[in-house]
C-alpha cells in the first residue's frame, strides 16, 4: 500500500469513508496493492438499486455480519467497491455515484475516466 496513492484525477487519494469504515485495508481509503484481487478502488455513494444489484450478483452488502464488525450498508453510505462490480452495474444501468477524489487511479484499468465522470457525485 502506498502513502502516495493517486486518484483518477491524478491528485492525492482522499479518504472515502470512516463511518462505515471502508477500504480493502479498512483504513477509510480505496487503497490497493497486489493482494487486493478484487481491486476495491471505486469510492461510491451506494444506492438502493446498486445494493439490490450487488445482492443479485451474490454479494449482499446490506445484511450486517457482526463477526466481521460489518453493520451492512444503507443507501447514501460511501464504500470502496470492486472496479469490475461497479463496471457491471454501469453496464446494467444501476451504477452508483462515484467520489472521484476518493477513487484510486487503478480504477482506470477497468473503467474509463469519462464513465466515472458521468457518474460523479457532486
Amino acid at each position: 500500500m502506498s502513502d502516495h496513492a493517486l486518484n483518477v484525477l491524478g491528485t492525492p487519494l482522499v479518504p472515502c469513508s470512516y463511518d462505515p469504515l471502508t477500504g480493502y485495508y479498512r483504513d477509510g481509503c480505496c487503497n490497493t496493492d497486489g493482494h487486493d484481487q478484487g481491486s476495491h478502488v471505486v469510492c461510491a455513494k451506494v444506492t438502493q438499486e446498486f445494493l439490490a444489484f450487488s445482492r443479485q450478483k451474490g454479494n449482499d452488502l446490506s445484511t450486517p455480519i457482526p463477526e466481521y464488525r460489518f453493520a451492512g450498508l444503507k443507501p447514501g453510505d460511501r464504500w470502496c467497491l470492486c472496479a469490475v462490480r461497479w463496471k457491471e452495474a454501469f453496464d446494467a444501468g444501476v451504477a452508483p455515484p462515484v467520489v472521484l477524489a476518493s477513487t484510486h487511479a487503478k480504477a482506470l484499468e477497468f473503467i474509463s475516466l469519462d464513465q466515472l465522470q458521468a457518474h460523479a457525485h457532486v
